[in-house]
């Protein structure tokens, strides 16, 4: 029988990460897997390796918070892997909701019991002077902001149709996946993961019209920069300095990314723990 291979991405910066981590080590090796980490850790007959000498892997098993899962999409999106999140402290919205057992994340692991779904990424290119200078992509949102302290001007097309001018702080283009995080925060609506949609939202608008929407997964959305200087962050981890006349060209990507789960969580029970919202008295219970 062939050997197992896979990934483990721990936070070395969270204790109780590295406390999973090596509890987890030996019930997978006593099972056969070969264990390989890109995390800037020591954990005995786990072998350390750089991204591009990571060996062929059937999942990557992520111990730390939401941050640590979009490293891991990084290495797991060009092999189509899936990737095991597992909460540790923070109720996150790419991890579990409950922190399960170390045996039975092994377990699931071993039976490949684990529960996968496909999130949507997006796409964009850097157009400068007519040329593609950069191209990437991105798990949650594409940003395109100021990058001094005073605010950027953006203007925005849909479809190759204008939308609007806006002197913002900047402006968010994010997937179902994204629109918990950075679009939340900035005013945007919650999207159900399963829904195939973009949200695009200026951040901080000088306009009368500065509301979130919900745009098809179809449209193509252009950002033009018309300031001196700006920045485009993808996931808060790429970032590319962008210059007068760039266009930022953002569209669905045609990959996804395997999120994995010890067991099937509702995003319905996802949104209550993370927010702690008020359902005492549910007659469901």
């Amino acid at each position: 029988m062939s050997t197992r291979s896979l990934a483990l991405l721990v936070n070395p910066s969270r204790s109780e990460a590295i406390a999973a981590a090596s509890e987890l080590v030996p019930l997978l090796t006593s099972a056969g897997f070969s264990l390989f980490t890109i995390s800037e850790i020591f954990i005995p007959s786990v072998t350390s390796v750089s991204v591009t000498e990571l060996p062929d892997i059937e999942l990557a098993v992520v111990l730390g918070g939401d941050g640590t899962i979009l490293r891991a999409a990084e290495i797991t999106l060009a092999r189509k892997i899936p990737i095991l999140g597992i909460n540790l402290g923070h109720v996150g919205f790419l991890a579990e909701v409950d922190r399960p057992s170390i045996s039975a994340i092994a377990t699931s692991i071993i039976d490949k019991s684990y529960v996968s779904e496909n999130r949507m990424v997006l796409s964009f290119d850097v157009e400068r002077d007519g040329k593609i200078v950069s191209s990437g992509w991105a798990l949650n949102e594409v940003t395109v902001e100021r990058d001094a302290t005073t605010m950027v001007e953006l203007f925005v097309e849909i479809d190759r149709r204008p939308l609007s001018h806006w002197g913002c702080d900047g402006v968010i283009c994010s997937t179902p996946t994204g629109s918990t995080a950075y679009a939340f925060s900035a005013g945007g609506p919650v999207l159900w993961p399963e829904i195939e949609a973009l949200v695009l939202l200026p951040i901080s608008a000088h306009a009368l019209f500065s509301r979130p929407m919900v745009v098809s997964p179809k449209s193509e959305i252009i950002v033009t920069v018309e300031s001196a200087a700006a920045l485009l962050s993808a996931d808060a981890l790429r970032k590319i300095p962008l210059q007068a006349g760039d266009r930022v060209i953002i569209t669905r990507d045609d990959r996804t990314i395997k999120l994995s789960h010890v067991s099937a969580t509702l995003f319905t029970d996802r949104l209550v723990a993370k927010f702690k919202l008020p359902i005492e008295g549910w007659r469901g219970e």
